[in-house]
C-alpha cells in the first residue's frame, strides 16, 4: 500500500492511500482511526454545501462502481491497520484505534446504484477479519434518497451490521437550505426522509454550524431547528441525538471566503439549547 504523511484530524484526503475507493483518516468525531468508503470518486453531488471539502465538486451521482476492486483495497487497508504497522507509522498516540467503516467521500454514497451490495460487501469483509460487533459501520449522508427502496434496503441491511447514519440536518427552513446545502428539497420532505432512516436504522443528525459573512446562524434559524428537535421527541422518531461541529477545514467552494468558525463557547451554548429541546449532544468545535 502506498505510504505518505502522517494523518491528522484535519487532513481528509481522499488519495493519501493511493486507492480508487478507500482511504483512511483520523475523525475527530469517531476519536480514532475511520477506514472511508468513497462510492463518490468522480466528485458528484446532487447537494452542494457551501462548506465541502471536496474540490472540483460537481453536480451529479455516483459512476459505476468496481466492487471487486473496493473489496480488495478494503481488504489491504484493514489488514495493514490490524497486523501492519499503519498505527503506529501513520498516526497520532491517543488516536490508534479502529472506531469505524464509513461510507462517505466525495458526494452523496447512497446515489450509487450497488448501495446495498457494498453495504453487503463490507459486512463480509468485516466478519472474515472478526470485526462485526467491534466497530461501527458509518454512513453520512444528505438522506435526500432515503425513501428509495433501494437505498432502504442498504440501510436495513447497515442496522443488521450494528451501523449508524450520520443524516445532514443543517438547516429546518427552506431558506436554509438553498443556502447552506444549495438543495430545493423542502424541510417537510427531508424530515420524512429522516423519520423513514432513524426507523431503519439507528441515526445520528449532523449539523455543520458557521459564521456566514461574519454572523452565526440567525435567531429564526435557531429557533426553526429547535421546534423540529421537539417535532421528532414528539413523535418519537428514534433519533439518537445530534453531532453539533464546527469549520475544521476549509471550504473548497465558491462561497468559502464567506465561511468563518465560529467560537466553541457558540456551539455550546446552541447544544444546551438542542439538549433541553430534548436531544443528547455530541460537540465537535
Amino acid at each position: 500500500m502506498a505510504r505518505s504523511a502522517p494523518l491528522t484530524s484535519r487532513n481528509h484526503d481522499r488519495d493519501n492511500a493511493g486507492m480508487t475507493y478507500v482511504y483512511p483518516v483520523v475523525s475527530r468525531r469517531a476519536g480514532g482511526v475511520s477506514v472511508g468508503v468513497n462510492l463518490n470518486p468522480n466528485n458528484a453531488c446532487n447537494w452542494a454545501c457551501i462548506y465541502c471539502q471536496v474540490p472540483g465538486l460537481q453536480r451529479g451521482t455516483a459512476p459505476d462502481i468496481d466492487l471487486t476492486r473496493l473489496e480488495a483495497e478494503l481488504r489491504t487497508m484493514l489488514d495493514d491497520i490490524l497486523h501492519g504497522d499503519f498505527m503506529q507509522t501513520r498516526v497520532p498516540e491517543g488516536a490508534r484505534r479502529l472506531n469505524d467503516i464509513a461510507l462517505s467521500g466525495n458526494g452523496e454514497p447512497t446515489s450509487a446504484k450497488v448501495f446495498p451490495q457494498a453495504v453487503e460487501l463490507i459486512g463480509r469483509v468485516m466478519a472474515d477479519l472478526g470485526l462485526t460487533g467491534k466497530i461501527k459501520l458509518v454512513l453520512i449522508t444528505n438522506g435526500s434518497l432515503a425513501d428509495r427502496p433501494r437505498v432502504q434496503d442498504g440501510l436495513r441491511k447497515m442496522a443488521a451490521l450494528n451501523g449508524e447514519i450520520w443524516f445532514k440536518f443543517d438547516s429546518a427552513t427552506a431558506n436554509g437550505m438553498r443556502t447552506v446545502n444549495q438543495t430545493r428539497i423542502t424541510p417537510e420532505k427531508q424530515f420524512e426522509r429522516l423519520a423513514t432512516a432513524a426507523r431503519l436504522c439507528p441515526t445520528w443528525l449532523q449539523t455543520c454550524v458557521f459564521a456566514l459573512d461574519g454572523l452565526p446562524p440567525p435567531e429564526a434559524e435557531q429557533a426553526a431547528y429547535l421546534a423540529a428537535v421537539s417535532r421528532i421527541r414528539q413523535q418519537q422518531i428514534p433519533v439518537q441525538g445530534v453531532l453539533l461541529y464546527g469549520l475544521a477545514r476549509p471550504s473548497m467552494q465558491p462561497q468559502a471566503g464567506r465561511l468563518a468558525a465560529l467560537p466553541a463557547a457558540w456551539l455550546e451554548a446552541f447544544a444546551e439549547k438542542i439538549r433541553a429541546a430534548g436531544l443528547p449532544v455530541k460537540v465537535s468545535p
